[in-house]
């Protein structure tokens, strides 16, 4: 297959892309009282599709529930844990956004204040105009900067196996990622149109480290992690493994799902920087978006400009760096989609933060999210597997734009 044809599969659907989570199959209702018996055949079901394991944990008025399917490795069969620490890849957008907010709320910045203001100089060349988007643009992705995640010789570098395995600890430096993103044209006319770009948010926690005279990833353990008390989440910079208890992570580095599996669990995950490095675990996940959506994190004003979204499809509208999805059911939940190597992940909750759920797939191939986020709100299993070829373009495309 082509890169140009590589290309088009990862990273055309932007609204796939983002969220492998949007597109439920065909669902058939589970009897009532199965409590949460839909979700774990959901599970069953991406482990059955090729998934090496799934870990989910849940949280409502009720309690918390965890649950796991399938193996954590695939040489000793070792099983997934629900205390799992795992790379949540475009779910570190959410945690970006926050602390954006913060400093707006402490009148330290300004959404409406242009990237020129902030990074002088470095969004420039091909068409873009650092000075004609502003910083709520660069969040809720409608500022028409290309993203460089899909520029076609960063894909065969980073995504697919030959580059991969030469290039897994290379370090990038966030002003090389914005350069090469300047190489290309607009996607549009700030303002005019949505298109998800995981160059926003590198932008965005450049602005974070302009404003505070740190690392971005201080301002988020000194105003998340630390005072929600968030033990498994961190910033890892350019350290390559994931801390234990964790699993392997496993990818085809291919566009088949089909050929040989390859372990993926070490890479520097500076080619993602504020656009998609964290780590985390499920229990954590719940913590932080229950938080978040009750008003914890941030003053009224800033929660309400978040929770302001553009549509992106007939279900889904993004927010500053925050997707609000209405399921079959017609249960609204917000939260975010995240997607790199070897590993896909989902955390949501419902807009008071009463019911959270968030859960991680170790293998990058196949599976289907959007049928877990259905079974565990909406109490529906799965009537039948999706189809495989679609479930891996979508996970790929959750790849390569790091959600």
């Amino acid at each position: 297959m082509t890169v140009r044809a590589t290309r088009t599969i990862l990273v055309a659907a932007t609204a796939v892309a983002l969220s492998v989570a949007l597109a439920a199959p065909a669902l058939a209702a589970t009897p009532a009282g199965a409590g949460h018996d839909a979700t774990r055949e959901a599970m069953e079901a991406a482990v059955d599709a090729g998934v090496p394991g799934v870990t989910v944990t849940a949280k409502d008025g009720h309690g918390t529930w965890s649950a796991t399917a399938g193996v954590g490795n695939l040489k000793t069969g070792k099983p997934r844990s629900a205390d799992d620490r795992y790379r949540v890849g475009s779910i570190t957008k959410t945690f970006v956004a926050t602390v954006l907010l913060q400093l707006e709320a402490e009148g330290r910045l300004s959404l409406d204040d242009t990237v020129e203001k902030w990074l002088p100089g470095l969004v420039r060349g091909n068409g873009h105009d650092g000075s004609r988007i502003t910083l709520r643009q660069l969040l809720n992705h409608t500022s028409g900067i290309f993203n460089y995640t899909a520029d076609e010789d960063f894909g065969r570098t980073y995504f697919l196996k030959d580059g991969f395995f030469e290039h897994r600890y290379d370090t990038k430096k966030p002003e090389e990622l914005v350069a090469l993103a300047m190489t290309h044209k607009p996607d549009f006319e700030p303002g005019t149109s949505w298109n998800y770009s995981n160059t926003n948010f590198v932008l965005a926690g450049m602005v974070i480290e302009k404003a505070t005279g740190r690392p971005y990833g201080d301002a988020i353990r000194d105003r998340i992690i630390k005072p929600l008390h968030l033990t498994a989440t961190s910033i890892p910079g350019t350290r390559v493994t994931v801390p234990q208890p964790s699993s392997r992570a496993y990818s085809k580095l291919a566009e088949t799902a089909t050929g040989p599996t390859y372990d993926v669990t070490k890479i520097n995950p500076s080619i993602a920087y504020a656009a998609g490095e964290m780590i985390s675990n499920s229990t954590d996940l719940n913590s932080f978006y229950s938080a978040l959506l009750r008003g914890r994190l941030l003053p009224r004003e800033q929660l309400a400009e978040m929770t302001t979204t553009v549509p992106v499809n007939e279900a889904t509208g993004y927010g500053l760096g925050l997707m609000k999805t209405k399921l079959s059911c017609d249960v609204t939940v917000w939260g975010h989609a995240g997607g790199i190597h070897g590993s896909i992940s989902e955390a949501i909750t419902t807009k008071d933060g009463r019911k959270s759920l968030a859960f991680n797939l170790n293998g990058d191939w196949s599976g289907d999210t959007g049928a877990v986020t259905e079974a565990e709100f909406c109490g529906k299993a799965p009537a039948k597997a999706g189809d495989p070829s679609g479930l891996r373009d979508n996970a790929m495309a959750a790849v390569r734009s790091f959600g």
